[in-house]
């Protein structure tokens, strides 16, 4: 099946596994039977493709109707929306000046455990944990028997499992990252009966990294699956990741060693290279790009939704820019680059560096000083629904642009900055691949930096420079240890004071178990600094 005809499979959800869930103490409920629905083989890749549709689509028929998140608006429970939003609002990358109930509060990070869109991705991660482990206990060897199914099919369905136990590694992840000490649930346990045990951030990160080692040699070797599905090219970025932040994430011992190795492995497979052109990346045929590790598929006929790149996209185009430019039938306004992170351009938006030409300036202030004004600060259409030949996308309303949530620049950045932490590698090799970027951003040499200017501060501001808009954000501020604290101000830190922000207490780092989730599981424990909220 291609990759249009497997989007199309998770849009239509052809196997709608799940009813919507307000609570993850409640498991999704099949709207047909395991009896019947398997007696067709390809229910099995129908299913998969709904654990994947999981991360692009938001409900049963989309772009709005029958979500699969209740209470909020399902543009906003998309899961792309919603990860980028809490790993970008609050940081020195961008602002957004809609009034929506609960945003302006991510920018500022004044959140509390109501907040809307808190709750809202914290249910996104567990509807997709349940989904997963409803497939796996549906793929089970004695319920493949129990149906005859051919040997072949089972074969294949083993990989099936290994994508699915990796989908579910990947928003455990994300939520011990953003939450802390959430439940781990699995296919083994039986909910319905009592209320899921909080486990440890610790926990699940060792959980995390034994599913990834485990499942990552029945994948399909770095760059050789369908794309849109998982390689072990993705369970290894996953795996550097986790390694790059481990630290964080148990309080103990760090793993620098295993995070170098990890995107090693990933740069060294040969299966990856970097797009002549950074803006690519970013484009409507994005899916072309030799860079990207996975990317979470959007198509303007097959994936309609508010979320993901609709939203990234449009909101990033408003005051005097043509939406037409940018291959959109209009703009909504909202997201513009912070003053901190144009300044981390030598020059700004005029710097020689390739990688600020994305910045709109015209009619636009550099400075913020009214968050709700879009022409303060400049706009940042990094996402645009143009090809890299100059068409434009399928959809003006809803783009085709994927979004890339690995990709081997990240790669090439993690390799370095591992190194320079002491994990082993070559300083040597590290400063060959930050060249590399370099190199593409200035288009030539000019841009090179030497061994002396290799340091840690420089490679966060790389990744800024490089990653700026991915969702990379505040993980990488909180492993520096400057995502609270005043050590690094920038504008509306901690509220609404320009232009420097204000210092934050370092309860902040993690965001608060969702309050009507507290209620729902009287097993859990609120996370320090928003008890009694």
């Amino acid at each position: 099946m291609n990759i249009r005809a497997f989007k199309l499979a998770a849009a239509a959800l052809l196997l709608a596994g799940a009813a919507a869930c307000t609570d993850i103490t409640t498991e999704p409920r099949s709207t047909v039977s395991g009896a019947n629905i398997f007696n067709d083989p390809a229910s099995y890749r129908a299913f998969l493709a709904k654990l994947y549709g999981g991360l692009a689509v938001t409900g049963q028929q989309g772009p709005a109707g029958a979500p699969d998140i209740d209470g909020i608006d399902e543009g906003f429970s998309q899961y792309v929306r919603g990860y980028w939003q809490l790993q970008e609002l609050p940081t020195d990358e961008v602002v957004i000046g809609w009034g929506d109930e609960s945003l302006p509060e991510m920018n500022t990070m004044e959140w509390g455990s109501d907040n809307r869109f808190v709750t809202a991705f914290y249910y996104r991660v567990f509807y997709q944990v349940a989904l997963v482990n409803e497939f796996m206990r549906e793929t089970t060897d004695d319920k493949l028997a129990s149906r005859n199914t051919p040997q072949a099919l089972r074969a294949e369905i083993q990989q099936y499992r290994a994508e699915a136990r990796l989908l579910r590694a990947l928003s455990y992840w994300h939520g011990l990252d953003l939450f802390g000490n959430i439940p781990l649930v699995t296919e083994a346990d039986n909910l319905g009966t009592e209320p899921p045990a909080q486990a440890t951030r610790q926990e699940l990160a060792m959980f995390v990294e034994s599913e990834v080692k485990d499942l990552r040699d029945a994948l399909p070797p770095a760059g050789a699956a369908e794309y849109g599905r998982f390689d072990q090219g993705v369970a290894d970025m996953l795996l550097a990741k986790l390694y790059l932040n481990w630290g964080v994430y148990t309080g103990t011992v760090q793993r620098f060693d295993e995070a170098r190795q990890a995107a090693e492995r990933v740069i060294t497979s040969g299966a990856y290279a970097l797009d002549s052109r950074w803006q690519d990346n970013f484009l409507a045929d994005n899916h072309t790009s030799p860079e990207i590790i996975y990317a979470v598929p959007f198509d303007g006929l097959a994936t309609r939704t508010y979320g993901g790149t609709t939203f990234i996209a449009h909101a990033s185009v408003g005051g005097s820019m043509n939406a037409a430019d940018y291959g959109l039938n209009g703009g909504w306004w909202g997201i513009r680059a912070t003053p901190e992170l144009v300044e981390k351009f030598p020059g700004g938006a005029a710097s020689a560096d390739r990688r600020s030409d994305v910045f709109y300036t015209n009619g636009q202030s550099l400075d913020i000083t009214q968050l709700s004004n879009f022409n303060h600060g400049y706009a940042a259409p990094k996402y645009q629904n143009i090809t890299s030949t100059g068409a434009v996308g399928s959809n003006t309303e809803f783009p085709d642009i994927d979004f890339p949530m690995f990709r081997l620049a990240d790669a090439y950045l993690m390799y370095a900055e591992a190194v320079l932490r002491g994990g082993g590698g070559s300083r040597a090799t590290a400063l060959t691949y930050v060249n590399a970027l370099r190199q593409r951003a200035y288009g030539d040499a000019s841009g090179n930096i030497t061994d002396a200017q290799l340091t840690l501060p420089f490679i966060l501001d790389e990744r800024a420079r490089e990653l700026y808009m991915e969702g990379h954000r505040r993980t990488d501020l909180i492993r520096y240890g400057l995502f609270t604290g005043g050590e690094y101000l920038w504008t509306f830190k901690g509220g609404t004071t320009f232009p420097n922000g204000t210092a934050t207490d370092g309860h902040l780092n993690l965001y608060p178990i969702p309050e009507n989730e507290l209620i729902a599981n009287p097993k859990l424990d609120q996370n320090p600094g928003y008890e009694g909220q």
